[in-house]
């Protein structure tokens, strides 16, 4: 489809959700549009920007991560400390997160994509990513199914950094653990870039530094408008819970996660009245309006390749859910809003990457 038509489309549908559910809703769908946009045009991926700092040496998209943690964190917390009716993004530190964390880092690699990842590429026609999407939902639905066992195991109550040291000091300490954080991933790139001699690209920079300040813009947008920061997980789940509890395949009534009032209320409701559910459609709808005006080809996969990339998808999912999160709900937004989970999230999620780079490199994706 041609962009012009796509936009006359996607407009009509924004329209119609200001009409008949909520200018809320069509804003979140709006700025879902440009999440989408950003993401798929700017080709930000947070499991690209991983992959290139181990196996390129490259900084370069990790350094646009970090930006974008810190220009989000300092958007976000003034915000949190001003307005208590605005949630942060917390999660609790876990037996769930510590399994959840490092399964999903391994995944993403694999399925070459995170949540927000396999969303914008599905977008943007990729095969394996529009495969992996539904079983990506499923996944977080049985993970779902499954987190109250999981949280049985051990847990602590989630920690907020702007709730126990108010806005000003927590953006303090985010802002200089991420300046740690900056000097040694580039005082690891330039060690090792020196007997290779590869310097990183100026394209991929300037992309990375607009990506970083356009979704870090977005995200506050979602924050302001919704009243929560921006997810992913939760929405692929509620698809996938809504049509279990349609078809009768499973008793949700008596489910610890969808048990839970909010939970349990968001069932009974259509999709579209979900904060989540509904930014991922803006983010696919966004896609898609990039890969119209300029169409993605992705390379065949083989057989061993397609099964491995799909149960990787399914695995994607579960882990997510007992991680709470993803590199958008977990590690952007739980950091940016001052939670130690996200903090906790990150480096089992690159442990797990670099035990996923291997299998990938195995199996020749």
């Amino acid at each position: 489809m041609k962009r012009l038509p796509l936009a006359a489309l996607l407009a009509i549908f924004l329209g119609w959700l200001l009409w008949t559910v909520s200018v809320r809703q069509a804003a979140l769908f709006a700025v879902g549009l440009g999440l989408g946009a950003v993401l798929a045009g700017q080709r930000f991926g947070f499991t690209t920007g991983w992959r290139m700092l181990i196996e390129d040496k490259d900084a370069s998209g990790v350094m646009g991560q970090l930006l974008l943690l810190a220009l989000a964190a300092a958007l976000a917390m003034p915000l949190l400390g001003h307005f208590p009716e605005l949630t942060a993004a917390l999660g609790p530190p876990s037996v769930s997160l510590l399994v959840g964390a490092f399964v999903f880092g391994l995944c993403m690699q694999i399925a070459d994509g995170c949540g927000s990842g396999t969303l914008y590429k599905a977008g943007l026609g990729i095969p394996m990513n529009a495969a992996i999407l539904p079983l990506f939902a499923l996944g977080s639905f049985l993970g779902s199914m499954h987190l109250g066992f999981w949280l049985d195991l051990g847990r602590a109550q989630p920690v907020g950094l702007v709730n126990r040291f108010g806005w000003q000091q927590a953006l303090l300490i985010t802002l200089a653990v991420l300046a740690v954080v900056a000097v040694g991933v580039r005082w690891y790139a330039r060690r090792a870039q020196r007997p290779q001699g590869t310097q990183p690209q100026p394209l991929l920079v300037r992309r990375w530094i607009v990506g970083a300040v356009l979704l870090a813009l977005l995200a506050t947008l979602n924050l302001v408008i919704a009243g929560q920061p921006w997810g992913v997980v939760y929405g692929f789940g509620l698809w996938a819970a809504k049509l279990a509890q349609a078809s009768g395949a499973a008793d949700l009534a008596g489910n610890w996660f969808w048990s839970q009032p909010g939970n349990a209320a968001r069932l009974q409701e259509t999709v579209l009245l979900d904060v989540t559910s509904i930014t991922n459609i803006g983010i696919l709808g966004g896609a898609l309006w990039v890969s119209a005006g300029k169409p993605v080809t992705a390379k065949a996969l083989t057989g061993t390749q397609w099964a491995v990339a799909l149960v990787a998808g399914l695995l994607l999912g579960y882990s997510s859910r007992l991680a709470f999160g993803c590199n958008v709900g977990a590690m952007l937004s739980g950091i940016s809003t001052g939670s130690l989970h996200g903090w906790i999230w990150v480096p089992l999620a690159f442990a797990g990457t670099i035990f996923g780079l291997r299998i990938r490199r195995h199996f020749g994706f």
